[in-house]
């Protein structure tokens, strides 16, 4: 452990002496660092955060309160783009998460807006990995070997199982479960279950709706507008006009209209693939990183 680093490290710390800490870091209280753990430059750790032995945190990530990190887990690594030049980016994450062995997030690219962000209340399984730029919300459950590639959205209280290879730019809408082993090549509405290869919807999302509050009321209008959506021959704007109008009063159905919307403004029904297009993330949208000098 670097002797000159101050005050940057509380009192109340507790560092296995074998763990390598660079002296920019920044730990809050009561946080836990097991045996040959690195920590690297311009990184942040929020209080009574607990890193087990053998995690990397590579450089300029900042981490909030309560997060759990499990062995051989690597946070803000290099973006795995051609592209990347070695511009400085930032991983930023919430708290209370729970982030298992062998799990994988990298740091944003300059193209892409130079910044991944992970919610708060999140659990990541072994070996599940966040490519660069990707945005995860709140409440997501990413089981085992999951992949998201470059700028994915997840929305709040996403389940995805097993296996699944999420495409770049795809969003997965909240509130959606996603099957084990899944393709999912195009956007994830929210509210409902995807399965297969190619990922297909099959259903609506009753158990996660009920546990979230949303009322049975709300649920069955849901599957009523599941089966005119997806079992029946629509899905044009003309429908999906004629469901807003008819369930004005029923949020989440109004959600899943803005949603479906965006997919078909977007590109192969990847509603972010457009922000890509118009070149959302260009050099002036960026968000202010410090340099590497810094």
């Amino acid at each position: 452990m670097d002797e000159e680093r101050g005050d940057a490290i509380s009192d109340m710390t507790l560092i296995h002496p074998t763990a390598q800490i660079d002296s920019s870091a920044q730990l809050g209280r009561d946080v836990r660092v097991g045996a040959w753990t690195v920590i690297g430059p311009h990184v942040v750790i929020g209080d009574d955060s607990e890193l087990a032995n053998h995690v990397t945190i590579k450089e300029r990530v900042s981490m909030g309160a309560r997060n759990r990190l499990h062995a051989g887990c690597v946070v803000g690594g290099d973006p795995q783009d051609r592209k990347y030049a070695g511009e400085p980016t930032e991983c930023q994450i919430g708290d209370d998460n729970e982030i298992r062995e062998h799990v994988t997030i990298h740091r944003g690219t300059g193209n892409g807006g130079a910044l991944t962000t992970v919610g708060s209340n999140n659990l990541l399984m072994v070996g599940s990995h966040i490519a660069h730029d990707c945005e995860i919300g709140d409440g997501v459950v990413i089981a085992n070997q999951v992949m998201l590639a470059g700028h994915v959205k997840v929305e709040n209280h996403v389940s995805i199982g097993g296996g699944v290879g999420v495409h770049h730019y795809a969003t997965i809408g909240t509130l959606s479960f996603v099957g084990g082993l899944a393709r999912v090549s195009r956007d994830v509405p929210p509210f409902m279950i995807v399965e297969g290869h190619p990922a297909e919807v099959r259903a609506v999302n009753v158990i996660g709706m009920l546990r979230h509050d949303w009322s049975q009321g709300d649920v069955d209008m849901m599957k009523e507008c599941f089966r005119s959506l997806f079992r029946n021959t629509g899905g044009g704007s003309a429908q999906i006009e004629e469901l807003r109008a008819r369930y004005e009063a029923c949020a989440p159905i109004q959600i899943l209209c803005d949603a479906i919307e965006r997919s078909a403004a977007g590109t192969h029904g990847r509603a972010r693939e457009r922000m890509r297009r118009d070149d959302k993330w260009s050099a002036e949208a960026q968000p202010n990183v410090t340099s590497a000098e810094s």
